[in-house]
Formats: structure tokens, sequence, C-alpha cells
């Protein structure tokens, strides 16, 4: 029989990596869940976010224009 060291090591590196994983000690509990956040109303409020946005949104478009008529 012929002796071939690169098959005889690979055979010890897996044959003890297969034997690492019986003798691994188990992982440590899942930690208790807390409970979830209550829930804030979302919908109270959106309706003045949403007029303050267009109100915003009409005094940068006036603005723009001011400027443009001012340079010409």
């Amino acid at each position: 029989m012929k002796f071939v060291p690169n098959r005889v090591f690979i055979f010890l590196v897996v044959f003890l990596m297969q034997k690492t994983a019986v003798f691994a000690a188990p992982g440590p509990p899942p930690p208790a869940s807390t409970p979830p956040p209550p829930g804030l109303p979302l919908d109270g409020e959106i309706f003045l976010f949403a007029l303050f946005s267009v109100c915003f949104g009409i005094y940068k478009l006036y603005k723009i224009k001011n400027i443009k008529n001012a340079s010409n």
C-alpha cells in the first residue's frame, strides 16, 4: 500500500472536525421577549401634516416666482 500524505491529512482534518461538533457546548437560552410598545394613533394629525405640507409648497412656489420676477 502506497502512503499518500495529502489523502491522510484530508481524512484526519475531516474526521477531527466532525468530532469537535459532538463536543460543542449548547448555546445559551434565547432572551425573554419583551412586550411590543403600545400602538400610537397616526390618523389624528395626518390632516394637519398634509395641510402644512400643501401650505409650505405654495409658499415655496410663490417665493420662487417672486425671485424670478425680481430678476427680470
